[in-house]
């Protein structure tokens, strides 16, 4: 039972606080950061994966099986998908730009990657769903071995991702940027007195 709110009068002495001014909302976590937050987010659910797969041995398609599995299905449908196409969008083009030879052939593996952990949740996927609908004709084994398979092949991708294309990404980017601003700069400056 919740108790009422009852307000406080202010004090009368007290000095008038101004109103706050209105401000543009805080923006958005720049877009490395919040790729990198949804590697973290990856590593968690592909953790979560794993646990639900050792659970399904001994109890089956129970409520905490199910929810597992439409929270492994919705995160991986939905977040892990725009991950890798942000990733295509704002990660490899400047990788490219840099036409380094090993920064080029890791982006191509990254990219191969991406291919291939989608083909690989193409299989999982319709077992997860019949564990999540609560049905019981998915193979444990089956999906012992596939979770298995795309867990490495992740975690191959995340470390690469984060040990070469993200520091080499940044390093481009705050380049171009430092490049455009000077730009900028330099067109902004007229005739000096």
């Amino acid at each position: 039972m919740s108790m009422p709110v009852q307000s406080v009068p202010a004090d009368p002495a007290a000095p008038r606080r101004a109103a706050r001014p209105l401000r543009p909302r805080a923006p958005a976590l720049p877009p490395l950061d919040a790729l990198d937050r949804t590697h973290r987010q990856m590593m968690e659910m592909l953790g979560a994966l794993s646990r639900l797969i050792d659970r399904l041995d001994d109890a089956g398609a129970d409520e905490a099986n199910r929810r597992a599995a439409r929270l492994a299905c919705q995160f991986f449908d939905t977040t892990a998908r725009q991950h890798h196409a942000d990733e295509e969008a704002l990660i490899f083009p400047p990788l490219v730009r840099r036409a380094d030879k090993a920064l080029l052939q890791a982006v191509r593996r990254l990219q191969q990657d991406h291919g291939w952990l989608e083909e690989d949740w193409l299989a999982i996927s319709p077992q997860l769903q019949a564990v999540a609908q609560g049905y019981s004709w998915y193979d444990v084994d089956e999906l012992r071995h596939a979770v298995g398979v795309f867990t490495a092949l992740y975690h191959e991708h995340i470390g690469l991702e984060e040990s070469l294309a993200y520091p080499a990404a940044r390093a481009q980017l705050q380049a171009e940027e430092a490049a455009r601003c000077q730009r900028v700069d330099a067109g902004n400056a007229g005739p000096q007195p």
